[in-house]
């Protein structure tokens, strides 16, 4: 178990990955917390999940802990594209899981059901805004989708309730790969737009505190990556959707 440990401390993890016997994977996301923003069915039994961007998998071995019949880890960015990110992790957690979770490399944009096959349940995690076509990736995402979509993503413009998107070109919003930040209202005309008949919301950060908001604008600040004004603006969403 020591080696192990070792082999565990060289990799960058971004999930925060519970693998047993008191071992945690020291990610810089808190995975735990932003698993319960998603609302996801406590019971996956007999159902197909995939999950779509999904770097360390902590989504995807959790859909398995809570009895789904088969899941599939897709990446490819971070697996393999020009982030920090790699596989190591996935990899690693697998292992030490002893995981039966399925992978497979594969670019957002060239989803199929041919491809891929289609899932009762399509986790789309933290993945959108990056997207320089979102529109086309959420048709992708709909066409492996056989029920449900859990989507969660950054959304900017929140005070304004017409359909609008935010554009970040050249890493104006403090990394190069964040291309887009949608508001609410465009999430969910988008989500129409591409055939899903029902859209709900679960989850906003702008329901937190004013304090924590306020916060996370100046710390956004301090680090260089956003101004207050418009860090004020941005937040988390969560979406479910059915088609």
């Amino acid at each position: 178990m020591t080696a192990s440990v070792e082999q565990m401390q060289k990799i960058k993890w971004w999930h925060t990955i519970d693998l047993g016997n008191g071992i945690t994977t020291p990610g810089v996301d808190n995975s735990p917390w932003k698993l319960r923003t998603l609302r996801m069915p406590e019971s996956l039994r007999g159902m197909t999940v995939l999950d779509i961007g999904a770097w360390d998998g902590f989504f995807s071995f959790e859909a398995e802990r809570r009895g789904a019949s088969r899941v599939l880890a897709t990446d490819s960015f971070c697996w393999s594209g020009e982030g920090w990110g790699t596989k190591a992790g996935f990899d690693y957690a697998h292992a030490a899981l002893d995981s039966k979770v399925e992978d497979q490399e594969i670019d957002v944009l060239e989803m199929s059901p041919e491809k891929v096959g289609q899932f009762d349940l399509v986790l789309f995690l933290g993945v959108l805004y990056h997207m320089r076509h979102p529109l086309l990736a959420l048709e992708r995402v709909f066409s492996v989708t056989r029920r449900q979509l859990i989507l969660e993503t950054l959304v900017d413009m929140m005070l304004t309730r017409q359909p609008a998107m935010a554009f970040y070109p050249e890493g104006t919003l403090g990394d190069p790969t964040n291309w887009w930040g949608p508001n609410p209202a465009a999430v969910v005309a988008m989500l129409k737009a591409v055939g899903f008949s029902r859209v709900e919301l679960v989850y906003s950060s702008h329901s937190r505190s004013l304090v924590y908001n306020v916060g996370r604008a100046f710390k956004d600040k301090l680090s260089g990556t956003n101004t207050v004004s418009r860090a004020l603006n941005q937040g988390r969403v969560v979406y479910h959707a059915w088609r």
